[in-house]
């Protein structure tokens, strides 16, 4: 199944990036469950309007990849009943450390960006694939800030795990790109003064995720072999195709 805005995206009135991660063809001919695992960009702005939408989407688990100073600045998912609040973080540079360079390819900045976490990240990006791989903790969602990049490896990692192609996968984290445009028109409209962001920021171009996985493996063998070598068991890698695929 071909990622569409249309069929992924739950709208929220201040949640631009929320959508299903369900529904993309994997291992053996099965699908990957729909209403099992969700994405998102921040969820501290869920408010009182949003809380039957976010309510009757029955989630048991927030998987927060932000940093401790951003959840401190912004704030965490609030504290609704029958919901657990799980904050890792998956060590990583700062961007502005690295900025891109004028000229190079967007897409190779933003590779080598993910690159870097997978290399310095393993015990959180294992972390969250355990969490993932609990049948007890779903429906969950992940997020980060935008949620395009720490939860874009994260879902990146765990569609592959469940034999979705690689240009599934990419299409699903370029989806991203229509969420930024919906964040930054709100911020226009509420926050006028407020400076652009830069376009790694932003943009989520699909040859961003095909270099990084095909470069995992390259260095890895594998996807799975890059995951057991972050710490995420067999077991585990089974359980994620176990009650996330139908």
């Amino acid at each position: 199944m071909d990622a569409t805005e249309v069929d992924r995206h739950i709208p929220f009135g201040t949640i631009f990036n929320f959508r299903d991660v369900g529904g993309y063809a994997g291992h053996d001919g099965r699908t990957v469950r729909r209403r099992r695992l969700y994405r998102s960009d921040s969820l501290h702005r869920l408010d009182e309007n949003d809380q039957d939408a976010f309510t009757a989407l029955g989630i048991r688990t927030v998987i927060d990849l932000r940093r401790p100073y951003e959840v401190e600045r912004d704030g965490r998912v609030p504290d609704w009943p029958g919901l657990a609040y799980q904050h890792i973080h998956p060590e990583h540079a700062e961007w502005g450390n690295v900025p891109q360079e004028p000229g190079t390819s967007l897409a190779r900045y933003l590779a080598d960006r993910y690159a870097d976490l997978a290399q310095t990240g393993t015990t959180g990006l294992a972390e969250a694939l355990g969490l993932i791989a609990d049948a007890t903790n779903a429906p969950a969602v992940v997020h980060c800030v935008a949620g395009k990049d720490r939860t874009g490896v994260v879902c990146g990692l765990t569609l592959a795990v469940l034999g979705v192609a690689d240009d599934e996968i990419a299409a699903d984290y370029a989806l991203s790109s229509a969420a930024s445009e919906r964040f930054s028109a709100w911020v226009a409209a509420t926050t006028p003064d407020a400076e652009e962001l830069p376009a790694p920021f932003l943009a989520s171009p699909s040859d961003a995720m095909l270099l990084f996985l095909a470069e995992l493996r390259e260095g890895y063998g594998s996807i799975e072999g890059y995951l057991r070598h972050a710490g995420v068991t067999d077991a585990q890698l089974a359980a994620l195709r176990g009650h996330l695929l139908e």
